[in-house]
């Protein structure tokens, strides 16, 4: 017996799906896959990241968005929804579709979860990194207090930086300010 063929859609067949769906979903080269809820400390981390962008903007022109900012990598055939996004000056949008779909995010966290890891490390990450105008991804380890940051250097390689300590400070280029750690993970039970 023979496996059924999947099913491929184009994107504009995604967004109209999309446009008429009760949830949320991500276009990735061709397949529709659903997305589901998240636990709450991974809830905690996303609402704690995107508080600590807003206030360390101020009044800078900069946004962040968490959780239901779609965004799209035409070129990678990625259309999704990351943890936060933030960026600075003004924002580029695809609006024939609902809801609006960021183009140029700068910065993209992505908060780690059993189900999502291993596509957030790998697949997903290699078509962030096509998006010219991403300049930062970063990683947040829920079981515990891991903040992964990649970045973009001139000459088109990334680098990556760990940071482990309450202490530490996750210093962003592209919003320039620091986010201190214990500020991302407040209120955030481990594992035991």
């Amino acid at each position: 017996m023979s496996a059924l063929p999947k099913r491929y859609f184009t994107p504009e067949e995604y967004v109209l799906l999309e446009n008429q769906a009760a949830y949320k979903s991500q276009y990735v080269a061709g397949e529709i896959y659903a997305m589901a809820g998240a636990e709450p400390e991974h809830t905690k981390i996303v609402s704690n990241i995107d508080f600590a962008l807003k206030t360390a903007f101020g009044d800078r022109p900069c946004e962040s968005y968490p959780l239901d900012q779609r965004v799209k990598i035409e070129k990678a055939e990625l259309y999704t929804y990351p943890d936060v996004v933030a960026f600075c000056g003004e924002g580029q949008y695809d609006r024939s579709s609902r809801p609006a779909t960021l183009l140029n995010p700068q910065v993209i966290f992505e908060v780690l979860s059993p189900s999502t890891e291993a596509f957030d490390r790998g697949d997903k990450m290699l078509r962030y990194r096509t998006l010219p105008s991403l300049t930062e991804y970063v990683l947040v380890a829920v079981e515990a207090m891991r903040v992964e940051h990649f970045t973009r250097q001139a000459d088109g390689l990334w680098t990556m930086a760990e940071h482990r300590r309450p202490d530490d400070r996750l210093p962003l280029r592209s919003p320039d300010l620091e986010l201190p750690i214990v500020q991302i993970y407040r209120l955030v039970t481990f594992p035991a």
